[in-house]
């Protein structure tokens, strides 16, 4: 369980593939799987039982992992590790009271997120007193190309990672209206551009209607994105259209305007 030699060709020379193997046991605890056996971390890492007991063990040590003697669970103080980037962000600090206006105001859940990689991640989440069936927190992830602020975060970017991004991404089928033909999603991505907007039709959940308009820092770069969702027993993608574009997109200035002062 060596770290790879330098030169190695599928690694750079400084590559740590301990803290890979850390991360990854980490990452193996989730909201489908938040405890597991020694045997199940080491089956979800591809690692040996005995390298992912060290591991284990020295999680637990700095506080990060806690065990009745069989199931190992994380402890709250992982979210240290996603706090220190959240807190650089200053975006979700700025979004938060605009978006909670902005629920008063209309009466539907509101986001924000970041893209990363294929997913876009929640940094904040202020729900409306309506039943919602999509559950999501801050912290969660979602597929970029099945949700309205994916779609806004990916027709923001430069056409190079646009492309970079169709070209791997894995374009999964949700409901019958996702769209995974990666033509189709380039185009409806330039009709967002264009629009500023995007609107999702039950790609995701049945049911579960949103839209979405990026937010830009003061150097024009897209600082994230913000949305409002809601059921179509409650609101058309029409309805959506009609009542929820201009709130949001006044919102977004608003925060982009709050943004410019804190850059």
């Amino acid at each position: 369980m060596s770290d790879p030699p330098e030169g190695d060709g599928a690694r750079a020379a400084h590559y740590v593939q301990s803290l890979e193997r850390g991360l990854a046991v980490i990452r193996a605890f989730g909201a489908d799987t938040p405890s597991l056996t020694l045997s199940e971390v080491a089956r979800a890492t591809g690692l040996t039982r005995a390298a992912t007991r060290r591991f284990l063990l020295t999680l637990g040590d700095l506080g990060y992992v806690r065990s009745d003697g069989r199931h190992f669970a994380l402890t709250p103080r992982v979210l240290e590790l996603g706090y220190s980037f959240l807190s650089g962000l200053g975006f979700p600090d700025v979004a938060l009271p605009h978006l909670e206006r902005l629920v008063a105001q209309v009466d539907e859940s509101s986001e924000a997120s970041v893209l990363d990689g294929e997913d876009i991640v929640y940094v904040v989440r202020v729900p409306s007193t309506a039943v919602m069936t999509l559950a999501v927190n801050v912290g969660g992830r979602m597929p970029a190309h099945a949700t309205s602020m994916g779609k806004v975060l990916l027709a923001s970017l430069p056409d190079t990672e646009l492309e970079a991004y169709l070209s791997r991404a894995a374009l999964k089928r949700y409901l019958p209206r996702t769209v995974t033909d990666r033509d189709v999603l380039h185009e409806q991505l330039m009709k967002v551009r264009a629009a500023g907007y995007a609107i999702v039709d039950q790609e995701l959940e049945e049911g579960l209607v949103a839209i979405a308009a990026p937010v830009r820092s003061r150097g024009g770069r897209v600082a994230g994105a913000i949305n409002l969702s809601t059921h179509i027993a409650r609101r058309s993608a029409d309805q959506v259209r009609a009542d929820l574009v201009g709130p949001l997109l006044q919102t977004a200035k608003a925060i982009e305007a709050d943004l410019a002062g804190v850059a």
